[in-house]
């Protein structure tokens, strides 16, 4: 039975850990050189109507380990640009028989069309400012890897919350799997509708990372912003750059993350970014393993 993957939202705490548990075994049998499921002969289309250089590379490779085809879609060179609509170019490609879709779109909603109408396995690599669900799994896996569990830490998500779709992944992610999640950026960059996301609000820095596990910084994403959200580069990141200074206020062992790409000297200083809290590039890696695991899971895959 075929399954989409829309958002973390939508989704129960056993289908959370079950993703994230086959994504670990995936892991550990292809670091062991061994044998995972295959879905030969399967083909998924790769729809990127944004750009992406981690996203789509990981879901190509997590393709790639499954034994898949993938078919890559470029908007610039398709139909989409004589006018045609989103619906007649998802049933192009149910027709051409492509057997599932991997799709990210500026429009939030825009992968739940696809599903509507494509008829096999949709999964949702970023839709506007909704949700990036593999994106919250790899870094769950990520969390759990460096600290053995995600119930009980305390993590501080920095940044740009207001257009961030990773943050709102993660933040329900984590608050169903029983984290105290914090959400910390100034009020222009937090949702004016607090009470739609889990988590508790801060404005201040140093108050919101204080006594955290777990720092997920977030890129500031100008190309959403109105004018005037922020004043400049340069007085965010006094404010709200995690650095080897602010890094004092929480825990000793806390663990930092950025979903990239970095504006490096912005969200984080180089010392943090390679540092010894950093985790970024376990999250990087870690996406290909989850990604082949909703995959798996999409084209009705039971345990590896």
């Amino acid at each position: 039975m075929s399954r989409n993957l829309i958002a973390i939202r939508t989704l129960e705490n056993d289908e959370i850990n079950h993703l994230i548990s086959l994504g670990a075994d995936f892991k550990s049998r292809i670091r062991a050189g061994e044998a995972v499921p295959r879905l030969d002969r399967k083909v998924i289309g790769m729809l990127f109507f944004e750009n992406s250089t981690r996203t789509r590379v990981s879901f190509e490779q997590a393709a790639f380990y499954l034994g898949m085809r993938s078919s890559n879609f470029s908007t610039s060179s398709s139909s989409m640009t004589k006018g045609e609509t989103l619906k007649d170019t998802i049933l192009t490609l149910r027709y051409e028989r492509l057997d599932g879709l991997v799709m990210r779109h500026r429009a939030s909603g825009a992968p739940v069309l696809a599903a509507r109408h494509f008829g096999g396995p949709v999964l949702n690599a970023g839709d506007g400012q909704h949700e990036h669900p593999t994106q919250a799994l790899a870094d769950a896996l990520t969390i759990i890897e460096s600290k053995g569990k995600i119930e009980g830490l305390t993590v501080a998500i920095v940044g740009d919350v207001e257009h961030s779709r990773v943050a709102r992944s993660n933040a329900w992610l984590l608050d169903k799997l029983g984290a105290d999640v914090r959400l910390v950026g100034p009020k222009t960059l937090i949702p004016t509708r607090t009470a739609r996301l889990p988590g508790t609000f801060y404005y201040d820095l140093e108050e919101g990372i204080d006594q955290a596990d777990v720092i997920i910084t977030l890129r500031l994403q100008k190309e959403r912003m109105k004018e005037g959200m922020v004043s400049s580069a340069g007085e965010y990141a006094s404010m709200y750059q995690v650095n080897s200074e602010s890094l004092r206020f929480a825990k000793r062992d806390c663990i930092v993350m950025h979903p990239g790409p970095i504006n490096r000297g912005i969200e984080l200083d180089d010392y943090t970014a390679d540092g010894s809290h950093s985790v970024i590039h376990h999250q990087i890696e870690n996406g290909v393993f989850v990604r082949m695991a909703a995959i798996y899971h999409c084209f009705g895959g039971g345990e590896a």
